[in-house]
Formats: C-alpha cells, sequence, structure tokens
C-alpha cells in the first residue's frame, strides 16, 4: 500500500485560523478518502505572517491527494486562502483516518 501512496505537506496562509477551516479540512478529507493531519501553527511569522497559518498532511491515492489540495486552495466559504506551499514527501507512517492536531 506504502508504494502507490502519496503524500504531501502543505503550509497554507490567509485567513485561515478561527474561521473552521480545519474542522472543514476533516470533513473533506473523509469525503475525499484520504488520510492525515491539520494543525494551526502559531511559532512561524517567516512562514505565515504574524497571524500565523495551518499546516497539514496528506495521504493517499495519486488523484485524491492532488484533490484535496485543490479544494483546500478554495478554503470554506469564510476562509481566504492567498497561498498553498507543498512539499511532497515519501511517507514514513502510515496514518489511520485524518485528525485535527493541537
Amino acid at each position: 500500500m506504502i508504494n502507490n501512496m502519496k503524500q504531501v505537506h502543505v503550509y497554507i496562509k490567509g485567513d485561515v485560523i478561527g474561521v473552521g477551516f480545519r474542522a472543514w479540512t476533516k470533513i473533506q478529507a473523509k469525503l475525499i478518502g484520504v488520510s492525515g493531519w491539520i494543525r494551526n501553527v502559531f511559532e512561524h511569522p517567516d512562514k505565515f505572517g504574524p497571524g500565523g497559518g495551518v499546516e497539514a498532511v496528506f495521504q493517499g491515492e495519486d488523484v485524491k491527494v492532488e484533490e484535496i489540495v485543490e479544494k483546500i486552495k478554495e478554503g470554506p466559504p469564510v476562509s481566504r486562502v492567498d497561498d498553498v506551499d507543498q512539499y511532497f514527501q515519501h511517507p514514513k507512517e502510515i496514518f489511520e483516518g485524518f485528525e485535527i492536531r493541537k
């Protein structure tokens, strides 16, 4: 399973904190069928700006990972996504489901 699995680590910039972005992403991940995690990040103003941003890892089949990345570029209606940095990685562990991390 790990051979045909794709993993992407993303950093999401914009108005994405306090607008339900993580919960919305968890629903999208479940609908699309990818696993991984998402969390708010405040300790990297160099990467996200002074207001923080969101970091996530998505794992799954190629097309599903691409689909979730396209979804988060839009974000939920109440958010504003300015930029999404993507880093493709070789999976070192397999995630069960999708979780919101603190």
